[in-house]
């Protein structure tokens, strides 16, 4: 399994990050660090389970931490659906609607 895509507010919060990063640490930076992030998205899609269930939070999610960032994302069939990417934002909440 290698296809994954992201949710509206994935997309959003992938934008987010990329902007914040622009205007705190310059271009070079961000584009570094959403690079990066899409390579982990990558290696999610590639081995979906290797990373922990949090079921305990949301029924059917998994988590993959990426350094200050944390990607909330599940198997739906033979894609992943990375639902969101949070830094300090109330997971449970988060994940409500974020189609």
């Amino acid at each position: 399994m290698a296809i994954y895509r992201l949710t509206k507010k994935a997309d959003e919060d992938y934008e987010s990050i990329f902007v914040y990063g622009i205007l705190n640490f310059g271009l070079d930076r961000a584009e570094t660090y959403a690079s990066e992030l899409q390579r982990r998205f990558e290696q999610i899609g590639a081995h979906p389970l290797h990373y922990p269930a949090i079921d305990h939070i949301c029924l059917g999610y998994r988590l993959s931490v990426f350094r200050e960032h944390s990607i909330y994302y599940r198997i739906d069939g033979k894609t992943v659906l990375i639902a969101r990417i949070l830094r300090n934002q109330n997971v449970s909440t988060a994940l409500l609607n974020q189609e």
